[in-house]
């Protein structure tokens, strides 16, 4: 597996253009500055558009609810060994409910008695992330629980975190001030 850039790759942009700063606007901001994902991604003004559309449609007006959403996207993020990533979810899976111990648990660092229902959305993240399919059993156990728009849901919000999470490893995009770093070095689907 390729090491993570320890620099930025492509810096926050600093200079918008007018569309840009207009999304910039209406991110997430710290200290009054956009935090570095949307920095990044400002240098593309058009995609970020739709990006933002796109993941303010998983985090803000999804169908599953937040505890369960967050498990797939920490999941991903470990999976990918993406420290950006992981590190702003850890922040929104607390929010969510989640523990500490789950969290440390969802990156292959710990024990947890997980549920049944808990246990077959890590494996959705797993299986997705080591062969790109879910698995019959894996399927299975999700339509016990999931209706199918929240299963296309599912699928759409693992396959959409492995994006953001390829995307912030090769652009090099760096942690931002109050975010934890977590060690990362191996992926918890390997280890499954």
């Amino acid at each position: 597996m390729a090491d993570r850039p320890t620099t930025p790759r492509i810096l926050p942009n600093d200079s918008p253009d007018e569309a840009a700063a207009a999304l910039l606007e209406r991110t997430l901001l710290r200290d009054g500055k956009p935090i570095n994902i949307f920095g990044t991604l400002a240098h593309h003004p058009a995609l970020m558009k739709q990006f933002n559309r796109m993941g303010g449609q998983l985090l803000r007006n999804g169908l599953v609810p937040d505890r369960e959403r967050e498990i797939v996207v920490l999941r991903v993020g470990a999976n990918a060994r993406a420290p950006y990533e992981f590190g702003q979810h850890v922040l929104i899976g607390r929010d969510a409910g989640l523990t500490d111990d789950e969290i440390t648990a969802i990156r292959g660092a710990g024990p947890m008695a997980w549920s049944d229902d808990d246990r077959a959305l890590l494996a959705l993240a797993d299986e997705l992330h080591l062969d790109d399919c879910v698995s019959d059993e894996t399927f299975a156990a999700l339509r016990g629980r999931w209706s199918e728009p929240e299963l296309v849901e599912l699928l759409v919000l693992a396959g959409f975190y492995r994006l953001v999470s390829g995307f912030l490893n090769s652009a090099g995009v760096q942690l931002d001030d109050g975010v934890p770093e977590v060690d990362l070095d191996r992926s918890p689907a390997e280890d499954a």
